[in-house]
This record gives structure tokens, sequence and C-alpha cells, in this order.
């Protein structure tokens, strides 16, 4: 693997016209974008991490965040490791006094624990040269913009190893 690059958590958009959640990383310092195409119940965990809302009763991720806390191990990093036939692939990196242990995961639900526990998230060098999405020398909503006029000519399946499109 390569070195890994810093991403930032943009945040959860739905995909027209299929109403798909789709999360979005930002290259920290860079112009390219990582668009990963999600489930409902992880997007909607991420959203109310990023915006704050804690619910009346722990969802999943907020449990785990729980456990972790109660066994002294901490959330160090998530890296978004490969595209592999369409699916990204992640690793949740934990620290625990001496000890590191990487736990393959999906990329979703480790976004939706590290918005809970601050933890920054990577990308691979890699995987960002063959699935980013470059976009240069515009404000912020101009870059919104013009990701979501690029969406919508694209599907997840463009996404797909092997696909010229």
């Amino acid at each position: 693997m390569s070195d890994p690059i810093a991403m930032e958590i943009v945040g959860v958009r739905i995909e027209l016209p299929t109403n798909t959640p789709m999360l979005l990383l930002r290259e920290r310092d860079g112009s390219r974008y990582l668009p990963i195409w999600i489930g409902t119940a992880e997007a909607t965990a991420i959203a109310l991490a990023m915006e704050g809302v804690e619910p009346a009763r722990p969802m999943t991720h907020d449990l785990v965040k729980t456990l972790l806390e109660r066994l002294e191990t901490n959330v160090d990093r998530v890296l978004i490791t490969e595209l592999r036939d369409g699916t990204y692939y992640a690793d949740l990196v934990l620290a625990r006094a001496d000890e590191e242990v990487v736990i393959s995961s999906r990329p979703s639900d480790a976004i939706a624990i590290a918005t809970r526990t601050g933890t920054p998230v990577y990308a691979e060098r890699d995987l960002l040269e063959e699935a980013g999405v470059e976009i240069h020398d515009v404000d912020e909503e101009e870059e919104i913009e013009r990701f979501r006029e690029f969406l919508d000519d694209v599907s997840p399946e463009d996404f797909e190893a092997g696909s010229t499109s």
C-alpha cells in the first residue's frame, strides 16, 4: 500500500434520481473528492453525528464507541484502503496500551464511528488516484454544485473495476 492521504468528511448527500445515499470525502490538502455509496442506516448515523444530534437511545455506532471507551481502547484512524469489484474497503485502526489492532470494516461503519470519536480519516494514495474525482479552483459551494452535476452523469456501477466510462 502507498502513503495514506488525509481526508475530510464533507458529509452525506443523496444521489438523484436513485435516492442513493453517498458519503463524500475530500482530500484535506488537495482537490480530489472520494464518493462512496452507502446504506441509508449508515448515512443517517453519519449525518446525525456530524450535526451533533444525540438520539434518545444509542445507535449501534454509539454502542461501539461506548464499548471501546470502557475497554480503554482508542480509535487511532480510519483508512479507506481499496475499491474492489465496485466495493470500497476500510480498516479501523484501534490502539490500546502498546498494541495496535487493525479491523476490516465497511467505510460507512468506520466513518460513523470516526464522526463520534473525532478520529482522523485517510485514504490510500493509490485508491484516491483510481477513484478520486478532481475539482479545482472554485469556492466550496461551486465545487459541490459541480460535483452534483458530475453525479447526474454517473452511477455506482461506473466505479466498478474495469469500467471504461
